[in-house]
């Protein structure tokens, strides 16, 4: 797969010195089930807290678009988008939720989580 992060774009946060949670849902994720092919569907839930930036949403939406013929197994595309994600805005505190449709009778939620490290524990 190609490097999907460069898709994503960024912009300064008006409110650095303030804790507050972005939520962006995202309904219509699809992408491929690496075993049969067939598409999958999820709604994307993502919340973060962010630092210097924060996430432009059309350019969240073009990324994640790009994973509409891709075969990737849930939980690594989850984890991937969340790790993307953390590497170009480098937030706070950031959650992944992907609540994945039903498929052979079985729904799957996967929930990947970062949290920045607190730069007060580094001192001892």
């Amino acid at each position: 797969m190609e490097d999907k992060k460069k898709l994503l774009e960024t912009f300064e946060n008006q409110y650095p010195e303030r804790d507050y949670l972005i939520t962006h849902t995202a309904p219509e994720f699809t992408s491929l089930c690496p075993k049969t092919g067939q598409p999958d569907f999820a709604t994307m839930i993502l919340e973060y807290i962010p630092d210097k930036l924060c996430i432009e949403l059309k350019s969240y939406k073009i990324y994640l678009n790009s994973y509409r013929n891709d075969g990737i197994f849930f939980e690594s595309v989850t984890n991937t988008i969340l790790d993307d994600l953390v590497a170009v805005c480098k937030p706070r505190f950031m959650r992944l939720t992907a609540e994945f449709n039903v498929r052979g009778g079985i729904t799957s939620v996967i929930e990947a989580e970062y949290e920045a490290e607190d730069e007060f524990n580094n001192l001892n």
